[in-house]
């Protein structure tokens, strides 16, 4: 069964960092565009960022930009978030998500994510 993991949430002060740990099981990053999203109570889904593990190609969601890192350490089948300079605004539950890689094309969240993980709990105070 395929499976997406999260960790490395938690609670944190504005300016903190946090990194964000996505592994997967029973299948291999290679041929997926890895996302990540995330959902703050009484707001839409949000699609932050997302990887092409085949050439390293990223996305990045306007707001996060020059503040977030996506990564992906394909030999432990594992993407990362590294998450600097958190504001209360990014306090959500944070999803990783695996999609097919469509040939010759980036990545987006605006793709068909087939495969999700539980979520895990990012909490910035102010």
């Amino acid at each position: 069964e395929v499976q997406l993991v999260e960790s490395g949430g938690g609670l944190v002060q504005a300016g903190g960092s946090l990194r964000l740990s996505c592994a997967a099981s029973e299948f291999t990053f290679d041929d997926y565009y890895i996302g990540w999203f995330r959902q703050a109570p009484g707001k839409e889904r949000e699609g932050v960022s997302c990887i092409v593990s085949s050439d390293g190609s990223t996305y990045y969601v306007d707001s996060v930009k020059g503040r977030f890192t996506i990564s992906s350490d394909n030999a432990k089948n594992t993407v990362y978030l590294q998450m600097n300079s958190l504001k209360p605004e990014d306090t959500a539950v944070y999803y990783c998500a695996a999609a097919h890689e469509i040939p010759g094309y980036g990545c987006s969240p605006l793709y068909e994510y087939e495969y999700w993980g539980q979520g895990t709990q990012v909490t910035v105070s102010s």
